[in-house]
């Protein structure tokens, strides 16, 4: 546990200047990688950035960021001009909430429950956004969409994490404290906030020791000439490795220890800015370990052929995303056959993933073999002759990330699963500024505020309202999908409203 406490940087103090042997032994290995550069001002640094700048080169191998800056900045592979063959997910593959039978849907319910109750469940969160787009410099995680209550996103999905722990004790009835640990990855920028964001909100009610808050890794920017270039004279110009950065992030933080030492079996992976997740949804656990899959993934239905929206799909025979930019028209207008009026590749990617933990602890096996994909930027750097920051006016270089679904082609068939779910009821992202009408916080408050209004009815009570729109903030400690609310049949309530726990 104490290399865990390490990984995760627990009670880390200032690092300490390296020795002359540490430091010769460093620049050896960046000089035999033709990246000395990034040593130049070395000597003329303080003891603080000595350390800092020696920490951070040593989480580096630069053979193989020579590996990556040669595949990124090489010339392009000569193209076949043969477009992939692409298919749906075949129907073994897949379910769907809207047309599936009720016993189905039930018995995964059950299944997934009793799966959280064995404590054999866990939730990776990615967090590492911040609230740029909103106005805001805080990890997203920590907006109010404008609920009555003023609930940010970390609190709600906080209390349907207590609730569902909740069903799923009630359901086993033996006793043992039910614990869904709650694994959140931040990024540089967004640690510290999110660290004391949390402990200041006393953890919304979880165990401290159950909410384990690590950072996703970096890669340095390369230069067109692939050189690592340096921010400053003390620092190495780094951007975030992507979404599909969570992998090597759950290896190196120790996080799959955790889990192992947990005796954690399936994982739940989200994204935060979706404000109606069923966080360790039940059916979807039960679904993924009845199909005993490696990955699944949930998607929303496609609203029209002209969303602009990943797909999820078979390309060349292999489970993958495709962006809507890399479809033809015709294709993404066909119709189901079996099904007319409805889409044939209509399966839009919500990145809201399960996995199986024996896959997760196959990360260090294929995880080089991830691509990166290339941005092309304007970064500012360190100019070597002056020591001076410098802000180009054209891209002088390229960032690197990875998507979390490059990992998708590499599973066979029999391996991978996709459950499609009613967008009203679990996709509602939040992208944009208040006021843009798509995906901002109003769009977040109404969905989250519609959705309550109809559990409420569904229960037998009556709504009224002067505005029809109006809808009921439903707590997660009240009900996690529309159960529980039998003691609202026969109550009238006036919206908007609050209904929380008694």
């Amino acid at each position: 546990m104490d290399a865990v406490k390490q990984a995760l940087h627990l009670g880390s103090g200032t690092p300490q200047e390296p020795t002359p042997e540490q430091v010769s032994q460093l620049k050896e290995k960046y000089s035999l990688a033709g990246q000395s550069q990034v040593l130049t001002f070395y000597d003329s640094l303080s003891s603080v950035e000595k350390a800092a700048l020696y920490k951070q080169l040593s989480n580096f191998d630069p053979v193989y960021i020579n590996t990556l800056a040669a595949k990124a900045l090489g010339p392009a592979k000569a193209s076949n001009n043969e477009k992939p063959t692409l298919e749906p997910l075949p129907e073994s593959a897949t379910a769907s909430i809207l047309d599936s039978k009720k016993e189905d849907i039930d018995g995964w319910y059950a299944s997934g429950l009793d799966l959280i109750a064995a404590n054999k469940v866990a939730v990776v969160l990615m967090a590492g956004g911040q609230g740029t787009r909103l106005g805001s410099s805080a990890p997203k995680g920590c907006y109010d969409i404008g609920l009555p209550s003023h609930k940010s996103l970390f609190q709600i999905q906080a209390e349907r994490i207590r609730k569902v722990e909740k069903l799923a004790a009630a359901k086993a009835a033996t006793g043992v404290k039910v614990i869904v640990p709650w694994y959140v990855m931040t990024s540089g920028p967004t640690r510290k906030p999110t660290e004391d964001y949390f402990k200041a909100n006393n953890y919304f009610g979880l165990k401290a020791e159950n909410v384990i808050i690590f950072e996703q890794g970096v890669l340095p920017c390369i230069s067109n000439d692939g050189k690592i270039l340096l921010e400053s004279k003390g620092k190495v110009a780094v951007a975030p490795d992507g979404n599909g950065g969570i992998y090597n992030a759950l290896v190196d933080s120790k996080v799959l220890d955790d889990m192992k030492v947990r005796g954690i079996e399936h994982i739940h992976a989200y994204c935060v800015d979706n404000c109606l997740v069923k966080v360790a949804d039940p059916v979807f656990i039960g679904f993924s370990a009845a199909a005993n899959v490696d990955i699944a993934t949930k998607v929303v239905r496609k609203r029209n052929a002209t969303e602009s929206v990943g797909l999820i799909l078979l390309e060349n025979g292999k489970p993958d995303v495709v962006e809507y930019s890399e479809i033809d028209k015709e294709v993404t207008e066909e119709q189901d056959p079996k099904q007319p009026g409805v889409l044939k590749f209509r399966a839009a990617n919500i990145v809201n993933h399960y996995y199986s933990f024996r896959f997760l602890e196959s990360i260090p096996v294929w995880s080089k073999d991830l691509p990166h994909h290339v941005a092309k930027k304007k970064i500012p750097y360190c100019d070597l002759s002056t020591g001076e920051t410098v802000k180009p006016e054209k891209p002088n270089g390229i960032k690197l990330e990875q998507f979390v679904f490059d990992v998708f082609p590499m599973l066979e068939l029999n391996k991978f699963a996709c459950m499609e779910v009613r967008r009203e009821d679990e996709f509602s992202p939040l992208k944009n500024a208040r006021g843009t009408g798509e995906d901002d916080p109003e769009t977040s408050k109404r969905d989250i505020m519609v959705q309550g209004k109809r559990w409420a009815q569904a229960a037998g009570a009556t709504v009224t309202s002067e505005d029809p729109d109006a809808g009921i903030e439903i707590s997660p400690l009240m009900s996690y999908g529309g159960e529980g609310l039998h003691k609202l049949a026969g109550q009238t309530i006036r919206a908007p409203a609050v209904v929380e726990v008694e």
